[in-house]
């Protein structure tokens, strides 16, 4: 549930989004499904852990006021929401206390502000003291080892360790245990039907992909003719990041079988010139070791190079072309902004370059997908192919689901959770990130515990907030995202001019396309800015529609309630809504609004009091609205 701070970050591909409404919103429907089923969740990492660089001796410092808005707001809304089983506490520290190893983490914010009921348990072999975690209120100390038992048994004896404390963990954990099926006497059938299971995730897959540029390329019909298809993921597609995140999948679907599971024709010549050459390439590799294998890290060959003469002899003789561009990461390690990570390599550009130039020139498309868990550089690329999907890391159904777009059997429907800069430097974190310490290369990185401070001087700026007060241009805006049809929003009603208890927004959605789709409405607030600084927007809610025809409707409802006006005032440690003038926006991108409206609130609303929590040593300058975006590395709106 960590936040996308920086599109580096080696772990994005497991995190929901920059926004924490998202990330709280996604997670809480994610543990109300699971636990449904008798089954217990575990949210992580508890909190700001938003980089795998020496993340066990890693110090966030990080202001009372973007800890509460950004880091922690997302996991309050899961706890409150949905009340997951287990919590567990990060390796970081969080302004210079182990997050396994704070009270005001753990107990004051997690248990007295949020009403979390159940047990808390630490990363593995995270933090120094096992006392020091008991008395934070960590239930469960993994994988634990009979060193941390014995000093826990030590402090009882010594009068360290109040013995209250540890019965009260203990409880936590047993109540936990009577909650399991299998205490109440219940088997598992192990008999999953895998084949309704591989339906879930190749439509979750479609689901998600986003439409990032389509100048009438798609959708192509499976009458196109012959596809030339390009680049080694094609044939090798990335179903899923590295380490614990990694699934150990029964099959992977490339998205060579995908286009022709769709009824699509292959240039087998170039299949068999790219799998020939993926045989070699993977032979002077060298072998990974168990340990890479079971954290699903493969070593990775080099693109292949693909020539002006090998372009313009298959642009003869294909209808279309689809190049792939494969990235993968995971835990252990934080990407780089180097060619062949976050930026494209020469190989790379040359191929789409050259695949771009050779069929354009016989008038027939190119369209790029991106099969990647996190973000890559677009912007000294984007305006070459003709449509460019974005289609992440798509599960062991990834060639079929990605297929399932191109041909249009799907309608795209998905929509970007984070920022896509238009380089690395206009990220605000760019120059912190990853902290200050030593870094140690390899898998196992972020175990190095090489002390480090990471200073979160962008505050509350991150992602869209960031780019959309500072007004810095980026290749593709948050929220995002194309269709092949498209869609009017009208009738945006408010349930009152003024705020009372809560607002009801209403707003009509209707398909003015030809073909059948789905659209994520979002919801925006502008909220007054008198008392403190605030972003020019930020997200209250988000809505998908159903399947809708050509010339269907559907009503979308919208709840805002107190806490979704309201911003942290770190003077008095509450949750306060300013008086004033509260704009809600209504559209399908940040900066893509269709309709807004506008209400009252007649006077301060004092929301809720938080524990007095968290303060880093040292206050912090964090960056202020309209200080000047190209101080910071500004694109100055490219």
């Amino acid at each position: 549930m960590n936040i996308h701070r920086n599109p580096l970050c080696g772990r994005n591909f497991e995190y929901y989004s920059e926004d924490p409404y998202i990330s709280g919103k996604m997670a809480a429907a994610m543990v109300k499904g699971i636990q449904s089923q008798g089954v217990g969740t575990s949210i992580k990492h508890f909190v700001a852990n938003n980089a795998e660089t020496n993340r066990n001796a890693l110090d966030t410092i990080v202001g009372e006021r973007a800890l509460r808005e950004i880091y922690l707001e997302g996991f309050r809304i899961a706890v409150e929401d949905a009340q997951p089983w287990t919590v567990m506490s990060a390796y970081n520290l969080v302004n210079g206390v182990y997050a396994s190893e704070s009270r005001d983490l753990l107990t004051s914010v997690l248990r007295t502000d949020w009403g979390f009921e159940g047990i808390v348990m630490t990363d593995w072999l995270a933090g120094k003291s096992a006392v020091a975690q008991m008395n934070a209120g960590n239930d469960l100390i993994m994988p634990g080892g009979m060193a941390r038992s014995r000093a826990i048994v030590e402090a009882v004896e010594a009068g360290e360790l109040d013995v209250k404390q540890l019965d009260l963990n203990v409880s936590r954990i047993l109540e936990i245990i009577q909650r399991i099926p299998r205490f109440r006497g219940e088997k598992p059938s192990n008999r999953p039907d895998l084949e309704a299971h591989a339906r879930v995730a190749r439509t979750a897959a479609s689901e998600g992909m986003i439409l990032l540029k389509n100048e009438s390329a798609l959708p192509f019909s499976s009458e196109t003719g012959q596809i030339a298809l390009f680049g080694r993921s094609s044939y090798e597609m990335i179903a899923g990041g590295t380490g614990s995140g990694h699934v150990h999948k029964a099959y992977t679907v490339n998205l060579a079988n995908g286009l022709r599971n769709a009824g699509y024709s292959i240039n087998e010549d170039l299949e068999t010139l790219y799998l020939s050459y993926a045989e070699k390439a993977k032979g002077l590799l060298p072998t990974p070791t168990p340990l890479m294998v079971a954290l699903g890290e493969k070593p990775i060959f080099p693109e292949l190079a693909v020539n002006g003469a090998l372009a313009e002899g298959l642009a003869a003789i294909s209808d279309l072309a689809v190049i792939t561009i494969g990235r993968n990461a995971g835990e252990g390690r934080d990407r780089e902004p180097v060619e062949g990570d976050f930026l494209l390599d020469p190989v790379e550009r040359n191929l789409i370059a050259s695949v771009c130039t050779a069929f354009h020139a016989k008038g027939k498309k190119v369209v790029v997908v991106i099969n990647a868990g996190g973000i890559i550089e677009m912007e000294s690329w984007r305006r070459l192919p003709d449509a460019v999907l974005l289609a992440w890391q798509g599960g062991q159904e990834c060639g079929n689901s990605v297929a399932d777009l191109l041909s249009g059997k799907v309608n795209p429907s998905g929509k970007l959770a984070c920022t896509i800069p238009a380089e690395y430097a206009d990220v605000p974190s760019s120059s912190t990130f990853p902290g200050n310490g030593k870094i140690t290369r390899g898998s196992l990185a972020h175990m190095a515990g090489n002390p480090a401070k990471s200073i979160y001087d962008d505050g509350i700026y991150v992602g869209y907030r960031y780019y959309e007060t500072f007004k810095v241009e980026s290749s593709y805006e948050f929220g995002f995202g194309l269709s092949y049809t498209t869609f009017e929003y009208s009738d945006v009603n408010l349930s009152s001019p003024t705020f009372g208890e809560r607002m009801v927004v209403s707003v009509t959605v209707k398909n003015t396309g030809a073909r059948a789709g789905r659209e994520v409405v979002q919801l925006y607030l502008a909220a007054p800015t008198a008392r403190i600084d605030k972003p020019v927007i930020e997200l209250k809610g988000f809505a998908k529609t159903r399947l809708l025809q050509p010339g269907e409707s559907q009503a979308l409802m919208f709840e805002l309630g107190p806490r979704s006006l309201a911003s942290f005032h770190p003077a008095e440690t509450s949750w306060i809504a300013e008086a004033g003038k509260y704009t809600v926006k209504i559209g399908a991108s940040s900066k893509d609004i269709r309709r807004q409206v506008t209400f009252a609130v007649a006077k301060d609303l004092e929301v809720k009091t938080e524990s007095v929590a968290l303060a880093p040593a040292v206050p912090i300058n964090e960056i202020k609205p309209f200080a000047g975006a190209a101080s910071r590395g500004s694109s100055g709106g490219k």
